[in-house]
């Protein structure tokens, strides 16, 4: 089997900049296997990050003027880190970031337009991952299962904190993966408020207060007694998390805390509710694995029997960006890389649209 040699490019809801990875993936002995061999994380300047924020307030317009743009940008950035590093590369896998995502409505937009990505870093590229399981009846999301069942099985959960918490886990011979709720997306949104971009090992939370009436309120949420397959977004976060938390009194360390409080919370339940085995692992990445506090409070919860698992800092950081670059793969075969199982479609799909590049003249 060969080797394939795939640039991975991923955007998430947090916002917190472009992550690219490449990345080697084959096949040995009916097992995928892969190496992340270079990775670069790359911060949106000011203008950028304030268009992709505000992308779902954008006129039509100016939305595709952005889909262009940043399709542009990406090509960039992925030109000059190849040229930089003399990388050989079969095509570049890109997910894009996500400014409308209503799968209920049959809608789910990734900005990054394929074509001219392909045209400015002059590679193939697949990308548009969402689009046709939306189009199936599907949720669009998560993506990630398809990444943890093939390439990472010996995990009885593996957990994803970004912008928010989703994980995936085989039951009755099947992947079931779904977003359980908040992660970063309210932790980052408080911290904006004292000019921080984060909280750093979570140590303002760690000093905070718990605020027991918003805990509460944030429990009680109806998107958690949705049944899954189920996804949230952004849209989520305005329009219910975001009111709850502006409602209340109390510090930006006092918030911190409870939304950790919250999350944790969730995140345990959604877990307990599979029954773990004794001593099964959940493998944590995303931003929020990088938060001692957020994982402290998470194996607290867990109890002794289930063991929060943390991997090695640069897997935690681009794990995402590998799973694109893996389903970019399974897509250049022709194989399964979205799963019905997990998205609530109609079937299974070998998703993504190719674009190759057309010459400079």
């Amino acid at each position: 089997m060969k080797k394939f040699k795939v640039l991975g490019m991923m955007s998430g809801t947090s916002l917190d900049g472009l992550d690219i990875a490449y990345c080697h993936i084959w096949k040995e002995n009916n097992t995928w296997d892969f190496e992340i061999r270079q990775t670069r994380a790359i911060s949106y300047h000011d203008e950028l990050f304030g268009l992709l924020k505000n992308a779902i307030h954008l006129s039509e317009k100016e939305h595709a003027n952005l889909h262009r743009d940043y399709g542009v940008w990406l090509g960039e950035q992925a030109k000059v880190f190849i040229e930089e590093h003399d990388f050989d590369i079969d095509f570049i896998a890109s997910h894009g970031h996500t400014s409308h995502h209503r799968p209920e409505e049959g809608i789910t937009f990734q900005l990054g337009h394929g074509q001219l990505l392909a045209n400015t870093a002059q590679q193939k590229v697949i990308c548009d991952f969402r689009t046709f399981d939306v189009a199936n009846g599907g949720q669009g999301a998560p993506l990630v299962p398809i990444g943890d069942s093939l390439l990472l099985p010996e995990y009885e959960f593996c957990l994803n904190l970004g912008g928010i918490s989703n994980f995936s886990f085989e039951k009755d011979g099947s992947r079931i993966a779904y977003d359980i709720g908040l992660a970063n997306m309210p932790l980052n949104y408080l911290t904006e408020k004292i000019d921080l971009k984060y909280d750093d090992d979570g140590k303002l939370a760690r000093n905070g207060k718990l605020i027991p009436t918003l805990l509460k309120e944030l429990n009680a949420l109806e998107y958690y007694k949705l049944s899954y397959p189920k996804s949230t977004g952004y849209e989520w976060f305005t329009s219910e998390i975001i009111p709850l938390i502006e409602s209340h009194e109390g510090t930006i360390a006092d918030k911190l805390r409870t939304i950790i409080q919250h999350n944790c919370e969730q995140i345990s339940n959604a877990i307990t509710k599979e029954q773990p085995r004794k001593n099964s692992q959940v493998l944590v990445t995303g931003g929020g694995a990088l938060n001692s506090f957020f994982i402290d409070t998470l194996q607290e919860k867990l109890g002794s029997h289930t063991k929060v698992h943390i991997p090695p800092k640069k897997f935690i950081e681009f794990k995402e960006a590998l799973v694109f670059a893996f389903m970019g793969v399974l897509k250049d075969l022709d194989e399964i890389n979205v799963l019905s199982s997990v998205t609530g479609a109609r079937k299974d799909s070998s998703s993504g649209v190719v674009f190759e590049p057309t010459k400079n003249h």
